[in-house]
């Protein structure tokens, strides 16, 4: 199976130096920090905003070697499935306890195929129902998580967080305005998932 790559982007102190695949933007890091050992250089995954932990030392290729191989679609597969077991595959379905009043275990009895179908069909209803939701949750706190590590000191940190739980891009565009111009940029492309 293809490995997907690990896009992100890069920063040393609040200046941009690179994005793309992760190993392009390590070497390309490394670069930044040899040249200026005091700063601050930071790598972003671009779907989380997480901080991405790369030992700069040594050559690029050093480091380069030493960041952890991309994720195939098996390996994401096999973990979401947990370790293998002897005997029969359990087709991923996962026991647990519900607690539920008696009209709840009532109104589910009573439902076409049980309780488990019953619960099975809202809880995928919901799912779906919810995707946008759950989809501008997620772009809010990868932007927040980038604003926190990059832009706590920037005029107006508060105001512009409080913009993007909002939803009010144009709000967002002003209050940032007078931030760095990389950082700026950056948590604009990322408030744009989650902002009208």
């Amino acid at each position: 199976m293809t490995a997907t790559p690990i896009l992100c982007t890069a920063f040393a102190n609040s200046k941009r130096i690179a994005a793309g695949p992760l190993p392009d933007v390590a070497r390309q890091a490394k670069l930044a920090f040899d040249h200026d050992r005091w700063a601050q250089v930071l790598i972003f995954d671009d779907a989380t905003s997480e901080l991405i932990e790369v030992d700069f030392r040594g050559t690029p290729d050093d480091v380069v070697a030493r960041l952890p191989p991309p994720a195939t679609a098996e390996d994401t597969q096999q973990e979401a499935a947990g370790p293998r077991v002897p005997g029969r595959p359990r087709l991923g379905v996962v026991a647990r306890e519900v607690t539920l009043l008696p009209r709840h275990w009532e109104w589910l009895s009573a439902q076409p195929g049980g309780a488990s179908v019953a619960l099975r069909k809202l809880v995928e209803h919901a799912r779906l129902g919810g995707q946008d939701k759950d989809c501008k949750r997620r772009a809010q706190e990868s932007c927040y998580r980038f604003l926190s590590a990059m832009a706590g000191n920037e005029t107006n940190f508060e105001e512009a967080t409080r913009a993007l739980f909002a939803g009010r891009r144009s709000a967002f565009h002003e209050i940032t305005e007078p931030w760095t111009k990389d950082v700026r940029d950056h948590a604009r492309r990322l408030a744009a998932a989650c902002t009208e």
